[in-house]
């Protein structure tokens, strides 16, 4: 079902998609920034509830600067020094964060209107025309998202895209999830678990350092499951570094596999990421404070929790990471499904 929901600052009309199945779940997608607004999920009691932060307007949108919901592109995440070599070539981004590029610049992917290629029911396909040299990244791109609900209650986001030229993609999603509803408290009582044995250490610009260590015996360790809080203000020098969870982990496994899982004992809900990517960036919203949402509602410090399914941080200047080059005429293809069910 389209809707209009509401008008940017400009007068421009933005509209609003709602997606539903027969198990009661919604989700509603906006073709500005084709960014995931709500997730409506029923919990143990059968109650729904909303479990994505958000704006209840465009203007929200427009406006604001922790990429709720957000498609992000080209580049998710940092590239160190905000510049990269590609086929002997030094290309130079916007520095957005310190004197590094943040996920690729203040041109963002999810300030912009994409065009609505299909939609129906259980689907919408968005499609973003990015020029050669768009945020200083060579090459022309369409690039295709589908946000699919499916009828097991699952939110797949499909990626697609072929450049024109060599060039780097590593897209993902921003979305911020409070299995207890969007705008009840933190989520240092929902349990986390990873899968994934090593994680990407970072210096305080939080650009990898290009070593992969072990999560063994360290606050980073998810493999049999732990509440965020747990261990999220320990005197571990990352955990300093990030004010919390802030870094990439490297998932075991290749091809669509489960990455990650969080569970709400208050909701029942819990949800589970699927990816087929090399590397996942949990991000405990350390850097929300006083965020206006949705409802009246105010967001703050580790009120929610980001499960960004990527490429490592500055791929592209680390030999020894996967890479996110992309070459011309090549297919980029990739897909990311968070997954709910209710645990009585």
């Amino acid at each position: 079902m389209k809707e209009i929901f509401g008008k940017l600052s400009d007068g421009r009309e933005i509209s609003l998609f709602t997606l539903k199945n027969k198990n009661g779940m919604e989700i509603r997608v906006s073709d500005y920034g084709a960014v995931l607004v709500n997730v409506f999920v029923p919990d143990k009691n059968g109650e729904k509830r909303d479990v994505v932060l958000g704006y209840d307007n465009p203007q929200g949108y427009e406006n604001g600067d922790k990429f709720f919901g957000a498609i992000v592109g080209r580049s998710a995440n940092r590239i160190g020094g905000a510049c990269f070599t590609l086929n002997g070539k030094t290309y130079r981004l916007e520095k957005n964060d310190h004197d590094n590029n943040l996920h690729s610049g203040m041109d963002f992917y999810n300030k912009r209107i994409w065009q609505v290629k299909e939609a129906d029911d259980s689907h919408v396909i968005f499609l973003l025309h990015s020029p050669d040299m768009d945020q200083g990244y060579p090459g022309a791109v369409d690039i295709e998202v589908t946000y699919t609900l499916t009828e097991d209650n699952g939110v797949n986001i499909h990626y697609h895209a072929v450049p024109a030229a060599d060039t780097i993609l590593n897209l993902t999603n921003h979305s911020y999830f409070n299995l207890d509803g969007e705008g009840t408290g933190t989520v240092l009582e929902q349990k986390v678990w990873i899968n994934a044995d090593t994680y990407t250490p970072a210096d305080k610009a939080s650009i990898p350092t290009g070593e992969i260590i072990p999560v063994a015996g360290t606050p980073m360790d998810f493999r049999t499951g732990k509440l965020l809080g747990e261990e999220i203000d320990s005197s571990y020098e990352a955990l300093k570094l990030g004010g919390g969870y802030d870094h990439n982990w490297v998932l075991n496994g290749s091809g669509l596999r489960k990455a990650a899982e969080l569970l709400s004992g208050q909701s029942g809900i819990k949800m589970e990421v699927y990816t087929d990517l090399p590397g996942m960036q949990v991000y405990t919203a350390n850097f929300l404070e006083d965020d206006h949402g949705k409802n009246g509602h105010t967001y703050g410090r580790r009120s929610a929790v980001c499960f960004e399914t990527q490429y490592f941080p500055d791929a592209v200047n680390k030999e020894q990471f996967a890479s996110p080059v992309v070459s011309a005429g090549e297919i980029y293809e990739t897909e990311t499904r968070y997954c709910f069910s209710v645990v009585s």
